[in-house]
């Protein structure tokens, strides 16, 4: 768990698998200036937190609520999440009650067929990337994003890919529990158009940013932040403590 700021609002961020908490590293610093504190967690697997024995995403909220809930006095004013973070994040809404709930190219379906398996494969058996394959895949990140995805890379499990060897668990929300907003990326990897339509449907309010790719934040941060922040203004008003 990493905590930064001292707002009387709250903000908790959850990463992606293969990642950890130094990936909000932006977005953490503008939400501190904007009056929030941040708690930032890292998975099990990742980062600082210790490794299971099993991986899963029903295992992952259960711990994401355990460290939570001697943390928070209330409801959280959002949670934040990305790709598994995402997923992650939408189980956790019952018990956390959130004001506000943002997903980022959230882990809400998985491709099928053919195309689903090639991506499974390569996401098990790939070797962890080089700077250089970094660099050469997301030229919209700065020297610091690189550096943070090589550290963060040494520090991941691997045995996290098996949680989610089934894909059953990749699922929107059944109900929504608090003012949603998905933000995909141009193409987004996970969330076609009719599941985009999907998730409109059941009440989220749905953006894709131009030019981003799964890591929206970081290849995208200023039109990242633009709409978050706009949205969190219109749609999910978080009023101060």
């Amino acid at each position: 768990m990493h905590e930064t700021g001292t707002g009387p609002r709250t903000a908790v961020l959850l990463h992606g698998i293969m990642s950890d908490h130094r990936a909000w590293h932006r977005v953490t610093r503008e939400l501190v200036e904007q009056g929030f504190r941040v708690i930032a967690l890292d998975l099990a697997g990742h980062g600082s937190s210790p490794r299971s024995r099993r991986y899963s995403p029903a295992a992952w909220a259960d711990d994401v609520v355990e460290t939570l809930q001697p943390l928070l006095d209330g409801p959280p004013d959002v949670v934040m999440g990305h790709s598994l973070g995402a997923l992650v994040a939408s189980m956790v809404g019952d018990r956390l009650a959130p004001r506000a709930a943002v997903y980022v190219d959230p882990a809400f379906a998985f491709p099928r067929g053919a195309r689903g398996i090639v991506m499974k494969l390569v996401f098990a058996l790939a070797p962890r990337p080089r700077r250089s394959a970094l660099v050469r895949w997301n030229p919209k990140w700065s020297a610091t994003d690189v550096e943070i995805e090589l550290a963060t890379l040494r520090d991941w499990d691997k045995r996290t890919i098996l949680g989610l060897a089934s894909t059953r668990a990749l699922a929107p929300p059944v109900r929504i529990t608090a003012p949603s907003l998905v933000v995909l990326a141009e193409k987004s990897l996970l969330i076609t158009d009719a599941v985009a339509a999907r998730l409109r449907r059941q009440g989220m309010t749905v953006e894709t940013i131009p030019g981003s790719g799964h890591a929206v934040f970081r290849d995208e941060h200023a039109r990242f932040m633009d709409v978050v922040e706009r949205w969190l203004r219109t749609a999910a008003p978080i009023p101060s403590r």
